[in-house]
């Protein structure tokens, strides 16, 4: 088994509250964790039909059945269990009895919000991050990109982007396109559907192809909504979906006005590039090489590194762009409260001096500062070059 990050995270949220929710996207291997984290607790899925309906029939005895310290895997399926379970850990007060975990964030959050708030640390698992599949330490999301030479067993880039970071995938050692492909008709259509109650599913599956279209581009929803053909409200609640569902990512602009009009609007990230490369056909990675697309996917695999890394870690990731009226544009800032982290991201291979424009331009704004810009890029040179931190890809870890 790969060791994730968050199980360290997860072992000490067990011995503080009384119940630990673990969400993320489907196949993102929540419940090979928590078996494996926490092997001494029962496991029940509520996948299983039969337990299903138990659960749904007669929480309190589907409960009363179950040990004092147990997993209810896909835990949304049964609403009513978590009032049970509210009143349950009220009244022992014990520590690490429930552990809950489901792939549809959307209605597992509604429902802790309503019973469990308070009482149950939320933490999110997302697919593999490099630095998990190199066995190497989590990125510091305060110090993020590391030194050092390429790893022995780093892959080649291309490769990376188009297989994604399914853990299934590596696990198993799958073909990426035929795994994806049912990944997406399985589950994503799947729950977006139950959730949302898509009734042409053409039209959602034409809205979420124009979605990859739009990666990394600031969001407009009147054009998405016009060659999706559907309203903009119903653009809005399906990019919800996707959003709390962790498919995409809406990254906001950040608020900080430096003396400028700013852009307000988000910018659109799958945050899986092997499904981006999916969903835009793109089937190896000689052609990603050569796709128009390349900068832009190589730019969200740099931003979900990051996020990943940070939700691993039990943190909220405070991520941003920055755009001005005029063009000048961050492509990530990491804002830390005090400090501000500019990075740009370049997919090219060979440095030039094009690539540090805007992140000089960004310093004369704000003026000095401790933190050092960063350029994160497609070669295989770490430097340091006009005041500003440059990192291979390999070692945006």
């Amino acid at each position: 088994m790969i060791k994730r990050h968050l199980s360290r995270k997860l072992l000490q949220a067990i011995q503080q509250y009384p119940i630990v929710s673990l969400t993320g996207p489907r196949q993102s291997g929540k419940t090979t964790l928590l078996r494996h984290t926490f092997s001494d607790y029962a496991y029940v899925s509520l996948e299983d039909p039969d337990l299903r309906a138990e659960a749904i029939t007669d929480p309190r005895g589907f409960l009363e059945h179950l040990s004092s310290h147990v997993i209810i895997d896909e835990a949304q399926q049964a609403p009513d269990l978590f009032s049970y379970i509210q009143g349950i850990v009220d009244r022992t007060g014990q520590a690490g009895q429930f552990v809950l975990s489901g792939s549809q964030n959307f209605l597992l959050m509604e429902k802790i919000s309503q019973s469990l708030a308070g009482r149950c640390a939320i933490l999110h698992l997302m697919p593999f991050s490099l630095p998990e599949l190199l066995a190497q330490k989590a990125m510091n999301p305060d110090q993020p990109g590391c030194t050092g030479p390429k790893p022995a067993m780093c892959p080649n880039l291309y490769d990376m982007l188009t297989t994604g970071f399914y853990p299934p995938i590596h696990d198993r050692k799958l073909s990426p396109p035929d795994w994806l492909a049912n990944y997406y008709m399985s589950y994503i259509e799947r729950d977006v559907r139950q959730i949302t109650n898509v009734g042409d599913i053409e039209a959602f599956n034409r809205f979420v192809r124009l979605c990859a279209g739009r990666h990394g581009q600031i969001l407009n929803m009147s054009s998405l909504a016009g060659d999706s053909g559907v309203s903009t409200v119903t653009v809005k609640r399906w990019l919800s979906i996707l959003d709390t569902s962790f498919i995409i990512k809406l990254l906001r602009p950040h608020h900080k006005n430096f003396n400028k009009r700013l852009i307000k609007s988000p910018k659109l990230y799958f945050l899986d590039s092997g499904l981006l490369c999916y969903l835009l056909r793109i089937r190896n990675s000689e052609e990603l090489q050569f796709h128009a697309m390349r900068g832009a996917i190589f730019e969200g695999w740099v931003i979900s590194e990051l996020y990943k890394n940070t939700l691993h870690q039990g943190l909220i990731p405070d991520l941003y762009y920055w755009r001005d009226s005029n063009g000048h544009e961050i492509d990530l800032l990491v804002d830390h409260g005090s400090q501000l982290i500019p990075i740009e991201i370049k997919s090219g291979q060979t440095l030039n001096s094009e690539f540090f424009r805007n992140l000089h331009y960004f310093q004369r704004l704000t003026g000095p500062t401790d933190t050092q810009p960063i350029l994160v890029y497609g070669g295989d040179r770490a430097s340091q070059y006009q005041g500003v931190n440059v990192i291979p890809w390999y070692n945006w870890r």
